[in-house]
């Protein structure tokens, strides 16, 4: 037994250091309350050293706790998003007036978010129902407390109050589903259950009535219409650095597990002759249509309700709520193009929208202010600050030669190959649709000029100039040369599901 349990922790190695970490990070927090540079140096200690770790999971493909989660490179490719998100979160937290001005709990602070970054690292390589609902609550139950973090600010409660409350009807009405899964097919291992789905017994509208309740706890994790309520007022209330991890880690943590799910649950493995590397679904299993649908409402309502919006982190929580929806369009190929179209957007999503909302935190630490209207002029006032932020929004758009366009490109040319002409053509107009609001910022900042025009230089640290350019470099970089990317993604999902 003792054996087997070592066997099983050497396998979550990477999990075990952030979970070390922060235990330290919390008792390095009641021994000396103000050092926050202490704090964050642990944290990133420990960030970095799970990194190094999961490089050593390349390759491995294995099961431990008796199938309770899966230690695959799909699951490794999402863990290494995940930490490298939180990296620049612990950094970005670092240079954020908002956080440091809560000295007495910064250690509970950090606390949150590693504790997150465990949850959600747990959640991408879940594959039992139960599993993947107690990771999904571990991940959020630290992000409600997260989000309320700033008490000074009016709106703070508010957004974590209505976390909790729509976390927890979307949580329930999954439980419920997983439940109805399991009286259907009398076990919560989802490759059994797929077992049993493929011999055809179960009864068709429980199955379906399971599978859409299913779904409304993952599109309550990723910010899918109808399931986004919470998110743009989530997003304004929460201290800026939580609003940008939240619109990745957690977004790709949500995709990693319902990917998993539906790919292992759903795939009907007994059909025979189909394209290399396209799967079809079990009979009376309507995922595909439900997942179309959810695409083009998201993405759609996300861009039309964004062009209203002034404050930017609202303006990027709807910009957030419609990059899932081009997400959403690679999971509904049913193929790995369309799998591994959505890991690359992913990795290019991380660093132009975590450089997005870092641009928006160092301005808001100067003017105090995250309405559009007062970035008019900034372009004169911090050339390489405002033409970075520029960068990052054409990216979001999906213009060449930024990362951007190389995550949407993969994702267009995968519903092209399986002949989804029409979706394709909607997705293409709602990245028209968002360059008008992209747009009127960089126009703000350029072709505007400010209230004051005596203003001052917005002067900044060398140390935020340099983890600005690490964001800024892979979004131009991977724009240019993505191949590596392109086949570690394709090798990832090659041998997914597979053991």
């Amino acid at each position: 037994m003792l054996e087997t349990i070592l066997n099983n922790l050497s396998n979550i190695v990477p999990e075990l250091i952030v979970t070390t970490t922060l235990c330290v990070v919390l008792l390095a927090h009641l021994i000396s309350r103000k050092s926050s540079q202490l704090l964050t140096i642990l944290s990133l200690i420990g960030l970095f050293a799970a990194l190094y770790s999961l490089t050593s999971n390349f390759g491995i493909n294995i099961s431990a706790f008796s199938g309770m989660l899966s230690i695959d490179p799909f699951a490794t490719f999402f863990k290494i998003v995940i930490v490298l998100s939180t990296i620049v979160i612990v950094l970005m937290s670092r240079f954020s007036d908002e956080v440091n001005a809560e000295q007495k709990t910064i250690g509970e602070y950090y606390f949150l978010v590693l504790s997150m970054c465990v949850g959600m690292m747990f959640m991408v390589g879940s594959s039992n129902l139960i599993m993947m609902y107690l990771t999904l609550e571990l991940s959020s139950l630290t992000s409600y407390i997260a989000s309320g973090f700033t008490r000074k600010a009016k709106d703070s409660s508010e957004a974590s109050l209505k976390y909790l409350l729509y976390g927890a009807f979307s949580s329930g009405v999954m439980l419920y589903g997983i439940s109805i899964i399991y009286g259907l097919t009398g076990t919560l291992d989802i490759s059994g259950v797929n077992q049993v789905l493929v011999q055809g017994s179960a009864n068709g509208l429980a199955l379906i009535i399971a599978s859409i309740f299913i779904l409304v706890g993952f599109g309550y994790k990723i910010s899918a219409v109808p399931f986004h309520f919470w998110t743009p007022d989530v997003y304004e209330g929460a201290p800026l650095t939580i609003t940008a991890y939240l619109s990745v880690a957690s977004k790709a943590a949500g995709f990693a597990m319902m990917m998993r799910a539906f790919k292992v649950m759903f795939i009907d493995s007994s059909v025979m002759n189909l394209p290399a590397g396209t799967w079809t679904l079990i009979n009376g299993v309507h995922i595909q249509n439900a997942l179309m649908i959810l695409s083009v409402l998201t993405m759609t309502l996300g861009n039309l309700v964004a062009l209203w919006q002034k404050n930017l982190k609202r303006l990027l929580a709807y910009s957030s709520i419609a990059q899932a929806g081009y997400m959403l369009l690679g999971l509904v190929v049913l193929s790995n193009d369309g799998f591994s179209a959505v890991m690359i957007y992913f990795v290019v999503y991380l660093f132009m929208n975590l450089g997005a909302f870092y641009v928006v935190l160092l301005i808001a630490n100067k003017i105090g202010s995250e309405n559009n209207d007062d970035y008019k002029g900034l372009g004169r006032r911090n050339p390489f600050l405002t033409v970075a932020l520029a960068v990052f929004l054409v990216s979001l758009t999906g213009l060449p030669p930024t990362a951007g366009f190389i995550g949407k490109w993969m994702i267009f040319v995968s519903l092209i190959n399986a002949k989804m002409i029409g979706i394709a053509v909607i997705g293409v107009l709602n990245s028209v649709i968002s360059l008008y609001y992209y747009v009127r910022i960089i126009r703000n900042m350029f072709l505007r000029d400010g209230v004051d025009q005596a203003a001052p230089i917005l002067e900044y640290p060398l140390a935020q100039k340099i983890l600005l350019l690490s964001l800024l470099v892979p979004t131009l970089y991977f724009g240019l040369f993505f191949n590596e990317l392109v086949q570690f993604a394709q090798m990832s999902v090659s041998i997914f599901g597979s053991k």
